[in-house]
């Protein structure tokens, strides 16, 4: 890999990945999801809700944010996740993409800024789509 390409440029971004969590899945459990309306994971949940995505938040300590309850971890969760949504820093992220592969997700997002090229590559390689140094609202805004 020549020293100026970024993780970006080597494929982290699949636009049919993409594609497919943005159109096709409903339910994005956000790890790091707190009733902070200063956080991005709060702003970035509730623009999922606004449009039309059902939000699980997954936190710790389980709040209930914009009106859902929230749970302490992606095992905890009672129903089918479609989307895994990840912001947490990128050495812990890949635990979270593993536990989602494990409870069979559809997919899973790490936000702008997470990146873990290992856990991008275990995913992947278990048959599960992954984006990751990227936010749905920068791709919903590339395709308007």
């Amino acid at each position: 890999m020549a020293a100026e390409e970024t993780v970006t440029e080597i494929a982290s971004i699949d636009p049919t990945a993409v594609d497919f969590m943005l159109d096709d899945c409903e339910t994005w459990a956000v790890v790091g999801l707190s009733g902070n309306p200063a956080r991005t994971a709060y702003s970035i949940a509730r623009m999922l809700q606004e449009r039309g995505k059902r939000i699980v938040p997954i936190h710790p300590s389980a709040p209930v944010v914009l009106g859902e309850q929230g749970y302490a971890t992606l095992a905890d969760v009672p129903f089918p996740i479609d989307v895994v949504d990840v912001f947490r820093r990128s050495e812990e992220a890949g635990r979270f993409a593993d536990q989602a592969v494990a409870v069979g997700a559809k997919a899973v997002w790490f936000q702008l800024g997470v990146i873990d090229r290992a856990a991008l590559e275990r995913t992947r390689a278990a048959g599960v789509p992954m984006v990751m140094d990227t936010c749905p609202a920068i791709e919903w805004r590339k395709r308007t």
